[in-house]
């Protein structure tokens, strides 16, 4: 599928920012008073942020508020109120904390479980996407979750804790990209079931179509060649998680961990590039495209 740079920004700057802001409840790592302040700053912008970028890929930006209306149907729109509603409890929360010096334990935790509820609904919106095999699959919203948390652990400064999850982190990344490229071969799709034909000979496409382009070209027919997707695999585990691994544990404080997720940041950016990348429609088997997980 075409990786649209405004849904890679809005998945990892939101995931990011509410993974922040789930250890910000959780008390890890949070001051009081002017800090704390920053601090919330800090999550709310990755949070908000991400999650206006997301609208840039709307065919009309004008009509985003549409997405509040079919919350029964429709995981974004799910994604949309599960956002809405976490952001204001995290902000009476901030409130207590920046103004008052009082940390709500209960509204704490209420603000941790509703940031990975929301980041879970995110990851909902591929993961029940039938049609595109390589996303309908649990590790989608384990991968989702686990990037939040772990980006959420280095900015709070919790050092053994960032660790562990950017090992987890990175074996469920291998594990999305090993059990991706045999997905869409394991439902069996081809040619011969997406035309109903079924198999009483070589089924092929005899003629295009149409003779321009579409939208279904545009948003769903991009492939990427084995041997960038190879480089790009080996780039995002390096910047994902051995560098910030070997900067959290050989120390150095706040400049550690700055660079640790500057160096994650910029391997979750590849990471999500390649979720998206890589991911084959099956619209695109009656355009005559193999079923193949990576272009060659």
């Amino acid at each position: 599928m075409h990786p649209a740079p405004s849904v890679i920004i809005f998945t990892v700057l939101s995931g990011a920012g509410f993974g922040y802001l789930a250890f910000l409840g959780l008390g890890l790592s949070l001051d009081t008073g002017f800090t704390a302040f920053w601090q919330f700053t800090l999550a709310f912008s990755m949070t908000v942020g991400g999650l206006i970028s997301s609208t840039f890929h709307l065919g009309n930006p004008q009509r985003a508020l549409l997405a509040f209306t079919q919350w029964r149907t429709s995981w974004l729109s799910r994604e949309a109120w599960a956002a809405v509603a976490t952001l204001l409890v995290a902000g009476f929360y901030a409130i207590g904390v920046i103004f008052f010096a009082t940390r709500f334990v209960l509204l704490g935790w209420l603000v941790a479980a509703m940031c990975i509820a929301t980041v879970f609904v995110t990851s909902m919106i591929y993961a029940q996407m039938a049609t595109v095999p390589r996303w309908n699959t649990v590790l989608t919203p384990i991968y989702f979750t686990a990037a939040a948390l772990t980006a959420g652990a280095i900015l709070s400064g919790q050092g053994a804790a960032a660790i562990l999850l950017l090992l987890v982190l990175t074996l469920i990344q291998l594990a999305c990209w090993l059990r991706g490229d045999r997905r869409f071969a394991e439902r069996g799709h081809s040619i011969a079931s997406a035309t109903g034909l079924g198999t009483p000979g070589r089924i092929r496409l005899f003629e295009a179509p149409h003779s321009g382009s579409n939208y279904l070209l545009k948003e769903f027919g991009f492939q990427v060649a084995r041997r960038h997707a190879m480089k790009l695999k080996v780039i995002c585990i390096v910047a994902l998680g051995v560098i910030p691994v070997l900067l959290i544990f050989l120390g150095g404080g706040i400049v550690s961990l700055i660079l640790a997720f500057a160096f994650h940041l910029v391997g979750i950016c590849v990471s999500r590039w390649l979720f998206f990348a890589e991911a084959e429609h099956v619209v695109q088997l009656y355009y005559g495209n193999a079923p193949a997980p990576l272009g060659t």
